[in-house]
């Protein structure tokens, strides 16, 4: 996973940091994510974190394990000579794609690892963190300049799993016939705004990421592009205006459909958007709160590239590409205290 570090030694005001000072702020950071991770799967039943029910899904166990492995592959085999490796099955077992830290087991065999326990899993948990916070507490400075890359990629990492965690649990919950709840919430009221267009001029636009602190490759680097006029809805396709789409036969009219589109409804069957089902004439939709109506005001949510595109192609719009997306987002001075994050429950889509 390449990765560009341009100030992993700078803080949070921008001032270089000494090595052992950023070991201190990376151990902060690894504690809350650490304990993040475990947080999410508090509400979770031993045999909840075991079942894989796709090839796309990876059990919960399997996760919890796989972010230790790194931190243990990646920084404490390469930086401490004194560590000992937990368990000589282990890096086969939670090795995911990274060929150059040896063989690995099949993806879509996750969910036949019954053992190591989860109970086992935490226990290796627990003592991956011990030696991380141990070896960046005693690292030697020339080392916590070459570690401290590795274990902000690591913190990195872990957060794409937690996101990994929530869609792949969301899924194995959803395929049980009692619908199990993860988590009970009541939907937030919402009264949706009729849909507006905001105009962007032609021109050159800066895109990529910019500045300090972290970024994958594929973020940058700063570079410019140039965008014709286009216009960007202020606001995303609700489930009242996918519905409509619908009841319009779209899942049965090939000309608003891209020609794998076309195919993958063809060969999957789709006719809604995953989650959804029809009970007494109306539409319910899986959420981590169990079962609900779909709620009509909510952000379409669960539909696929060729979904979206038919959609919009129907509406007699376009999806936008990345380049406009980011200049349109650049453009805007969201507000963190607004946006729907991990921080702010429900993990729902709300108007």
């Amino acid at each position: 996973m390449p990765v560009v570090f341009p100030d992993v030694a700078r803080g949070a005001a921008g001032a270089r940091e000494e090595p052992g000072d950023v070991l201190g702020r990376l151990a902060e950071a690894y504690r809350r994510i650490r304990r993040t991770t475990e947080r999410l799967v508090e509400p979770l039943a031993v045999e909840d974190c075991v079942i894989q029910t796709m090839e796309d899904v990876s059990p919960t166990k399997w996760h919890l394990a796989h972010t230790s492995w790194f931190f243990e592959t990646f920084v404490l085999r390469n930086f401490d000579p004194s560590y000992v490796l937990y368990h000589e099955g282990y890096p086969y077992l939670f090795n995911s794609y990274y060929v150059q830290a040896g063989e690995r087991h099949c993806r879509d065999r996750r969910g036949y690892i019954s053992r190591p326990t989860v109970a086992e899993v935490m226990a290796y948990r627990r003592h991956v963190d011990e030696q991380m916070l141990r070896f960046m507490e005693e690292a030697a400075p020339d080392v916590a300049q070459q570690a401290a890359p590795v274990i902000e990629l690591g913190v990195q990492h872990e957060q794409q799993h937690q996101e990994l965690i929530m869609t792949d649990i969301k899924h194995v919950l959803s395929v049980n016939p009692l619908r199990p709840v993860y988590e009970a919430f009541e939907n937030e009221a919402g009264d949706t705004a009729p849909l507006t267009w905001v105009p962007f001029d032609a021109g050159i636009y800066e895109i990529g990421h910019a500045g300090g602190g972290f970024a994958f490759d594929n973020e940058g680097a700063r570079h410019r592009c140039f965008l014709e006029d286009f216009l960007l809805a202020d606001r995303p396709v609700t489930n009242a205006e996918f519905m409509a789409f619908m009841e319009d036969d779209g899942y049965r009219r090939s000309e608003w459909w891209l020609s794998m589109g076309w195919a993958a409804v063809q060969e999957r069957g789709w006719t809604e958007p995953f989650y959804w089902e029809r009970r007494d004439g109306a539409w319910w939709t899986y959420t981590l709160g169990g079962m609900k109506p779909v709620a009509p005001d909510e952000p379409a949510a669960h539909i696929s590239y060729f979904e979206a595109d038919a959609y919009a192609r129907w509406a007699g719009a376009r999806l936008p590409t990345e380049q406009e997306w980011e200049a349109a987002a650049s453009a805007c001075s969201p507000s963190v205290e607004d946006a729907h994050f991990l921080e702010n429950a429900p993990m729902h889509p709300r108007p």
